[in-house]
């Protein structure tokens, strides 16, 4: 089984569309099982296509360029989180190829404003795999020393939330780095006891997702590992890789993405 997490910036990217059919390419190659996106934005002014998902909407046009390569069989589940450089409803989505039993959509963050770009939203889906269900969730989270919306509260709401899904996984740009201790990823992993699935792979690489100042980072001088795939049970994990990062696969966003291969 295959699983694929990227925060894509999305509409904030030079050659946007040729970077999409990239992202389009890689996952027919892959064919991965589930894809958590962060950052999946549109237009306010957009046309309404179906329920919330607007003409353009940065997941339905992924999936229309994989319908393009031939590739029909991935579902998009999306909702909206926040405003974004306001002109944007920015959200989260999951693609997945496999038989999708519920959705679930909450915030996590103390507002509940989509005008306000700090307010946070999980998206998730309870999925068939060889006749278990599985959780997967796209997350978004804020950071460790906001004061307005401490990362911690949202990762306590994440957690209750999620709670009676198992097994789940939680995938995404959790916006607290592998390398810093005593805040938020000790906090998932040591206090919360969930399992990071790059420290379980037989086969990994620096796991290093974003190198530099990017959005929410404008101080950063450092590598660091802040995209995640944790689950609440540890799988058995053939490898975890950095993907478009440049070495594996053109660069298409601010972040890099994380793919990873369990045996299931």
């Amino acid at each position: 089984m295959k699983l694929l997490t990227l925060n894509c910036h999305s509409w904030q990217e030079e050659n946007q569309m040729e970077k999409i059919q990239h992202i389009a390419r890689a996952i027919k190659e892959q064919a991965y099982d589930v894809i958590a996106l962060q950052e999946v934005s549109q237009s306010i002014d957009a046309q309404v296509v179906k329920g919330n998902i607007k003409q353009n909407n940065f997941g339905l046009v992924l999936q229309q360029e994989l319908e393009k390569l031939g590739v029909s069989d991935y579902e998009l589940v999306w909702d909206f989180a926040h405003m974004g450089y306001d002109t944007f409803e920015e959200g989260l989505a999951i693609l997945t190829r496999h038989s999708i039993k519920k959705t679930h959509s909450f915030f996590v963050s103390k507002s509940t404003d989509t005008d306000f770009w700090k307010t946070r939203k999980i998206v998730g889906v309870t999925v068939e795999v060889q006749g278990e269900e599985m959780s997967f969730y796209t997350c978004h989270l804020g950071w460790w020393s906001d004061e307005e919306e401490p990362a911690k509260y949202q990762m306590k709401q994440l957690l209750e939330k999620v709670k009676g899904t198992e097994p789940y996984f939680l995938l995404g740009d959790f916006n607290n780095s592998a390398h810093i201790k005593g805040e938020g990823y000790e906090f998932l992993t040591s206090t919360a006891g969930l399992h990071d699935t790059y420290l379980l792979a037989s086969e990994k690489d620096s796991g290093v997702t974003v190198e530099g100042k990017i959005a929410g980072w404008d101080e950063n001088k450092q590598d660091l590992r802040i995209d995640l795939i944790l689950a609440s049970s540890p799988p058995s994990v053939t490898s975890s890789k950095v993907v478009f990062n440049g070495q594996n696969r053109k660069v298409v966003s601010d972040h890099y993405g994380v793919e990873v291969t369990l045996e299931i």
